[in-house]
């Protein structure tokens, strides 16, 4: 058995490794053998590259370890039932180290009813990580209307657009060839033309 203990965090500005002493830590309370992913990759994805590592990896009777339920998800409910399902077919145990009722296993009939309770949880926790996330979204969008800030959006790059203008005037390339000279898509060449 090894101990799969899973970091996150959304952004590089945040420390991913914070919790992961911890962890290391706790784990051994379950086996010396532990394996660990640390990521900067948002909880609102699905598919993110170390918790795929990390099923990839994992073998039946694992224990995935987290620190919390939203440092595993803040996904929406349809995709969390994804990911627990993808947890569930590797045959792992998820351990939540802030959700001491996932830190034993209870065999008979005490066992099947605490699973009961920690999927519950779990799922719960889960969808409250996801509301948290919305809303802390919303706050930021109204935050930033209520400001009077208005994003400018991508500035245009008026050498590359000068550089197209250029080539277009010569009528020795296509636009194909110019999208690739200059180094961007057709679809700008054509724009940058037709709004010349």
């Amino acid at each position: 058995m090894t101990v799969r203990i899973y970091v996150r965090a959304s952004t590089k500005d945040q420390d991913a490794t914070r919790a992961l002493a911890d962890l290391m830590t706790f784990s051994t309370g379950y086996d010396d053998n532990h394996v660990e992913y640390v990521e900067h990759f948002s909880g609102t994805k699905l598919d993110r590259p170390a918790l795929t590592l990390l099923l990839n990896d994992a073998e039946e009777g694992d224990i995935l370890l987290v620190e919390s339920v939203d440092r595993l998800s803040r996904l929406s409910q349809d995709d969390f039932a994804i990911l627990k399902q993808r947890i569930k077919d590797k045959g792992l145990r998820l351990v939540v180290a802030d959700l001491p009722t996932t830190h034993t296993i209870n065999d008979g009939m005490t066992g099947e009813i605490l699973n009961v309770v920690n999927n519950m949880l779990i799922d719960l926790l889960a969808t409250m990580a996801k509301l948290d996330n919305d809303k802390r979204r919303e706050r930021i969008k109204q935050g930033l209307a209520n400001s009077g800030y208005k994003p400018s959006g991508k500035k245009a790059n008026t050498v590359k657009h000068k550089r197209i203008l250029e080539l277009d005037s010569q009528k020795t390339m296509t636009k194909e060839e110019i999208a690739k000279a200059v180094g961007v898509g057709v679809a700008t060449v054509y724009r940058v033309i037709r709004e010349s």
